[in-house]
């Protein structure tokens, strides 16, 4: 996998082939972010069908974004002697397995393990998919073609996660993981149909791999992944009681608040790939800039529905923005290793989820109203600036590793 290369398709590949990849990448992210989200808004009922509490219920959850993190280079790691295409399938294929165990567990133990399961695509999937992804289009492109697979991550909050809810609440909480297996199987099968066989990948040089995920400017770019999806999380998990206590928003309103969520998520993935193709360091400036003031302006304009409405999209575009640049910077600071690098990325994100989660619910229990959440995550999104400009300077020094280095091309 070091030996591995992001290929420069010609022009009558790329027009051939890239979108349709493309387009089965995203409809695996969709998969995968409908059943990471899904059950959220299922707790109480999972809750109930498995005679635990609801706290109890949230450690699904937990297990999930712990799974990703561990899973991500093992996962990658396990599957880099097969060609990329075989790989993705196999991941889907983990997924589809770990959401039929889902929707048949008799208990909560039961259930874990198989949120455990499902989990263990997650990093790799996203991982090895922006490989493939940035290497069915020209350099000048690449960024935009990861935020393309990651648009079916925006979609999935705005249509398969309140699909997967509705029908978890109205059928039930095995029919909604049962519904979700079948994305897996659809998918599956359009990666098959859209993406090459491409050749077999390598046998991996695990060690000088690793020690290429150690170098200060790799380390600084997963930081600054943790530290942006860190101020991502520090709101969302408690977006909706926070409108509740600034707002005094209705759980109908708070439920559109959660669609225009999605609806920013969306457009700032496309916004933020198009501006990282020209700077990947630029874009990560300009929109933690602005996710750093409308965190801070969040608390004053959440006193009226219509600035809530509009705070929570700009909100949602700022801090989806920031992902292709982000999931970029790593792969080019890692550029002998971009395939691990990537996946043990979306690990980061999730940690950083989880020290979101953490830092909100810290303000909270400390006394501090549900203004001070965003403050925090504004606090959080600050850092994450002030460790690009650290990258940046870091980069001028050691210009060998910079950013600006080609990624090596890949078999599909």
């Amino acid at each position: 996998m070091n030996q591995a290369q992001l290929s420069k398709p010609d022009q009558s590949e790329q027009s051939g082939h890239a979108w349709l990849s493309l387009l089965a990448l995203a409809m695996g992210a969709f998969s995968i972010g409908t059943t990471e989200f899904s059950p959220m808004g299922l707790l109480p009922v999972i809750a109930q069908g498995v005679h635990v509490s609801i706290p109890t219920a949230g450690m699904l959850i937990t297990a999930y974004a712990i799974g990703v993190m561990v899973g991500a280079p093992l996962m990658t790691l396990a599957f880099s002697r097969w060609s990329r295409r075989t790989a993705l399938i196999a991941l889907m294929s983990i997924f589809t397995i770990g959401n039929l165990l889902s929707a048949v567990s008799s208990n909560y133990t039961t259930l874990l393990l198989a949120r455990l399961v499902t989990s263990l695509n997650h990093g790799a999937f996203f991982g090895l998919g922006s490989l493939v992804a940035a290497s069915v289009v020209p350099r000048h492109k690449q960024a935009s073609a990861v935020a393309t697979m990651f648009m079916g991550l925006t979609i999935a909050n705005i249509g398969g996660v309140p699909a997967a809810t509705w029908l978890g609440q109205t059928i039930g909480w095995r029919m909604s993981f049962a519904a979700t297996a079948a994305l897996g199987v659809i998918t599956m099968l359009i990666l098959r149909m859209a993406l090459p066989k491409g050749e077999a990948g390598k046998v991996p040089h695990v060690r000088g791999e690793l020690k290429v995920l150690t170098r200060p400017v790799v380390l600084m770019a997963m930081a600054t992944t943790v530290l942006g999806a860190g101020a991502m999380f520090t709101l969302y998990t408690y977006i909706a009681p926070t409108l509740e206590h600034l707002t005094g928003a209705s759980p109908t309103f708070v439920t559109a608040m959660l669609v225009l969520v999605g609806v920013g998520f969306s457009i700032g993935n496309v916004a933020g790939g198009r501006l990282a193709d020209r700077s990947l360091n630029g874009s990560l400036i300009v929109f933690l800039v602005l996710l750093v003031a409308i965190m801070l302006a969040f608390p004053l304009l959440a006193r009226t529905h219509i600035g809530a409405a509009a705070a929570v999209v700009v909100w949602g575009i700022a801090t989806f923005a920031v992902v292709p640049p982000l999931q970029m910077r790593v792969m080019r600071a890692a550029s002998e290793a971009p395939g691990l690098a990537s996946s043990v990325n979306v690990g980061a994100f999730n940690l950083g989820n989880a020290l979101g989660a953490a830092a909100g619910g810290a303000a909270i229990s400390a006394g501090f109203s549900y203004a001070a959440v965003p403050i925090v995550g504004a606090m959080i999104a600050a850092s994450g600036l002030a460790l690009v400009f650290v990258q940046m300077a870091l980069q001028r020094q050691q210009p060998q590793h910079s950013s600006a280095r080609d990624l090596p091309p890949t078999n599909i």
